[in-house]
């Protein structure tokens, strides 16, 4: 309690100093201790808790924080009138959140629009009545759709990922919620794991990279550490698992023409992606455009190629999928993006460095930030450590993707996935029957953490 008095005593102490910003931004005002400062700050905290309370209040999450962030930037506004710095410090600071923003935007856009395709051509539905039509005992399930959650989120979202596999335990665990609440758990681990090493698996990974404080092949070794995250709870909480075998029938599904070419022009937007970071210098969201033309040229094929007028593909309207996006989540990241933003330029992100990664130390600053990404989600954390951009070597930044990026499994509300499958199992797999194996689950938080500095011991 006297930590957390402290921690909040400094954070309204008003700071004289106008330091840099990372990345461009301009110079903060330093006004945090002040009363429009103050009053900023709960327009977020505000904000953020009708987030965090999204799953009982049935409000999107983008509603809250797009209204914080316009209210955020008004004050920020007012300030910047009122002292003595450059006109062009508020554009300046606009522009920089904006370029940040855009770039996240156009990157996801694309990576929705393809899984939008393949999800409309019956990809995840051919792989979930493969896997229910094999018969598999209730615990090599459990093993499969943790495994197949790791590996797949690396390429899906491990939103996807989380939605595909519960839909598996759901069909083949009907009448048995003990089995299905635990399966719950392994896929929510399996694909935040997965999803910690690859810049394509989380949103946290994808802005890491975009900021170049790691290139794409070197998320890579955080491969070790993401799978020791997912083994060890996962091997506890298989020996609760009988292994009988569930009594589910599917019906079998196809895959609808032109399935396995989309797949195949994913893959080849990634590579462009990747290329154009890696050889060109260029960001990875201008490849992921330039593979967006992939799809638009073969659903133009489809359609002129298509022999009959009832024919599924004949209908297939590329832009229907550019429509399906996620547009809650898309603007739920203007909003946390311009909100820390507005804070940072207020000062506060200034004392929050000062208090973590000065006070704490830089890799227990780290493992706490992961650790608080499991309350208030691991996005507007990893924004604001790159926005506070504190002085890191390379095994560091890749502490905080890993921390950033599986933290939020500590808690069912902790990630995109946790909260999707609580929806999706509805009172199965719930907040307290997650609760249950925190425990477990932070074991291999530790165990991932320790695994990885090992890796990058001197």
């Amino acid at each position: 309690m006297v930590r957390v008095v402290t921690i909040l005593g400094l954070l309204l102490v008003p700071q004289i100093s106008l330091a840099s910003a990372s990345g461009g931004a301009a110079e903060n005002l330093g006004l945090t201790g002040s009363f429009l400062g103050i009053l900023a700050l709960m327009i977020f905290v505000f904000a953020y808790s009708l987030v965090m309370a999204e799953e009982f209040i049935h409000l999107r999450k983008s509603k809250p924080v797009i209204f914080a962030a316009g209210m955020i930037w008004v004050i920020v506004a007012y300030l910047i009138g009122q002292s003595d710095l450059d006109p062009h410090t508020l554009e300046i600071n606009i522009q920089h959140n904006l370029i940040e923003y855009a770039s996240l935007f156009l990157f996801l856009l694309v990576a929705m629009t393809y899984i939008n395709a393949m999800t409309e051509r019956n990809v995840f539905e051919a792989l979930r009545s493969w896997l229910v039509n094999r018969k598999f005992g209730n615990r090599a399930l459990f093993w499969i759709t943790g495994f197949i959650a790791f590996f797949l989120s690396p390429v899906a979202d491990n939103l996807t990922t989380a939605l595909l596999m519960g839909a598996v335990v759901l069909s083949v665990g009907a009448g048995n919620p003990a089995f299905i609440a635990v399966s719950c758990i392994n896929i929510v681990v399996a694909a935040n794991a997965g999803g910690a090493f690859s810049p394509f698996g989380d949103i946290t990974t994808l802005m890491v990279w975009q900021s170049g404080h790691a290139s794409f092949f070197e998320f890579f070794s955080l491969f070790l550490p993401s799978l020791v995250n997912f083994i060890v709870p996962a091997t506890i909480m298989s020996f609760t698992i009988p292994n009988e075998q569930p009594d589910a029938e599917s019906d079998t599904i196809e895959m609808k023409r032109g399935a396995f070419t989309i797949c195949f022009l994913f893959m080849c937007t990634i590579a462009t992606a990747v290329s154009f970071e890696q050889f060109l210098h260029l960001p990875p969201f201008l490849g992921m455009m330039t593979g967006m033309s992939y799809l638009f040229f073969y659903s133009y094929y489809i359609k002129m190629t298509s022999e009959e007028e009832s024919d599924d593909f004949a209908q297939f309207n590329i832009f229907n999928k550019v429509a399906q996006a996620e547009w809650d989540t898309l603007f739920f990241f203007f909003g946390v993006i311009f909100c820390v933003g507005g804070l940072g330029v207020i000062g506060y992100l200034e004392i929050m460095s000062a208090v973590f990664y000065d006070g704490l130390g830089t890799t227990n600053a780290n493992i706490a930030m992961g650790i608080l990404s499991a309350i208030i989600d691991n996005i507007p954390v990893m924004f604001a450590i790159l926005t506070m951009n504190p002085d890191m070597p390379l095994h560091q930044w890749l502490l905080i993707t890993l921390t950033c990026g599986v933290g939020g499994s500590l808690l069912s509300i902790g990630s995109a996935a946790g909260v999707a499958l609580m929806g999706q199992a509805r009172g199965v797999y719930t907040f307290f029957g997650h609760l249950k194996w925190t425990w477990a689950i932070a074991l291999g938080y530790a165990a991932s953490i320790a695994v990885h500095l090992m890796l990058f011991a001197p």
